[in-house]
């Protein structure tokens, strides 16, 4: 294929990308991505970098560069979103996020005249939409996923409202988060281009924490306060979009209000749904079917098409239809509860709970050991991980099932792994 002929310093990129548990797999499309993103030299300097956070330093080592090029070129990285730079304890760390949810969305959450986002949109759209292969590796592989849905909290009863935790809630995540911004929703801004776009608002894509900080301070987002968030997630609510996050528990990173039309990971839910590419939420709607008319407004609001309408089966009353619920593509968000006008529609508790990572590193490395990727967590060519790092990884691993324990072991090969993991069963 005509990819197999680009330059060294993009595939040596590609490569680098697809040490993240969520790969990016080559086509002619994703390089034509690349291009546009990238100059061959950055794709190079790139593709050197390591998984985990580095500082300039590190970087110019790895370079083989004197600090004040290195400095600008990760200052000209940052300032186009491809990295993410933080700060902590007095220093800039510097990371590469992966593609999605990265730098591909980073490039359409603000109207930029730099790049042709046109054709960056068509690009995007053969890529994630047409060839599909990237939305297999990313939503479908392994248990874990990068996404979760949040429960629609107005939709709650009272009662079962007690049963939610502070991690569920979109609204805990607005409050306690150290940074808040808001752009443009790369997949809607997408969809404008291909002139497929729906009336939904677009200036609702929230971040937050470090990640927040550093797109408000390369202006790719606007820095907003907890009460203009809480607005907008009320705005989502009203136009029926469904609330899809981080899938942590800890310092969730970003909120995206989607809709059934535009946005991938609603696409992914309904195309793939038997592999259960997004993860709901602990709340399945149950309907009250001596209440409900039919009206079908639950249907059409379903982002993923759960809903359905049936026929009642009486014979009083031939014509009339009812709305029946597939559990195995539900989400549970909550938005069925909400349009439905006979109040026929109620949220209940799922039978089985379903669990979340603890944070970014716990999520990270059981997604990589389900697609067996563990290896380039601590075996990064670029750089050596320190103690701390590894760990950071290893007592993850440790509190894993002993299944996924073993899984771990045979990828990584390695005596002590297998030696701590011994100890602890033993």
């Amino acid at each position: 294929m005509a990819h197999r002929n680009l330059k060294k310093g993009y595939s040596d990129l590609v490569d680098r990308l697809n040490r993240f548990p969520q790969g990016a797999p080559p086509s002619d499309v994703l390089f034509k991505i690349l291009k546009m993103l990238f100059s061959e030299k950055e794709a190079e300097l790139v593709s050197l970098l390591p998984i985990k956070p580095f500082t300039a330093e590190k970087a110019g080592k790895i370079w083989k560069m004197d600090m004040v090029s290195t400095q600008n070129i990760l200052n000209l990285l940052s300032e186009r979103a491809i990295l993410v730079d933080v700060e902590q304890i007095g220093a800039t760390v510097y990371t590469l996020p992966p593609p999605m949810a990265g730098f591909f969305e980073f490039s359409l959450m603000r109207v930029r005249g730099d790049i042709d986002q046109k054709l960056l949109s068509e690009l995007f759209y053969q890529y994630l939409n047409v060839e599909e292969e990237f939305i297999r590796e990313l939503f479908t592989r392994g248990d874990t996923q990068l996404g979760r849905t949040f429960v629609q909290e107005p939709a709650l009863s009272k009662k079962n409202a007690l049963h939610v935790l502070d991690y569920e809630r979109a609204t805990e995540v607005i409050k306690t988060a150290s940074h808040i911004s808001v752009g443009i929703c790369y997949c809607r801004h997408k969809m404008e281009h291909l002139g497929k776009d729906c009336d939904a608002p677009k200036d609702i894509c929230m971040t937050f924490g470090n990640t927040a900080n550093s797109l408000a301070r390369h202006e790719f987002a606007k820095a907003i306060d907890e009460v203009e968030c809480l607005d907008l997630l009320q705005v989502a609510y009203e136009n029926n979009l469904v609330q899809f996050g981080e899938n942590v528990r800890e310092k969730v990173s970003f909120i995206c209000n989607c809709c059934g039309c535009c946005c991938e990971a609603m696409i992914a839910a309904r195309k793939f749904a038997i592999l259960d590419p997004v993860h709901t939420t602990n709340f399945l709607p149950v309907v009250d079917e001596s209440e409900c008319n039919g009206c079908g407004q639950c249907v059409i609001a379903c982002p993923v098409e759960a809903m359905t309408l049936i026929s009642l089966s009486d014979p009083e009353k031939p014509n009339q239809k009812i709305a029946k619920l597939d559990e195995d593509l539900c989400l549970g968000c909550g938005v069925c509860v909400r349009v439905c006008s006979k109040d026929s529609i109620s949220l209940e508790s799922r039978q089985k709970r379903v669990l979340t990572p603890l944070n970014g590193t716990h999520r990270t490395v059981v997604m990589a050991i389900e697609r067996g990727k563990l290896q380039h967590l601590f075996f990064d060519n670029r750089v050596l991980w320190s103690h701390r790092a590894l760990a950071a990884v290893l007592g993850v691993i440790l509190k894993l099932p002993p299944v996924k324990q073993i899984m771990a072991s045979n990828q990584i090969k390695s005596r002590y792994l297998e030696n701590l993991i011994n100890r602890k069963v033993n």
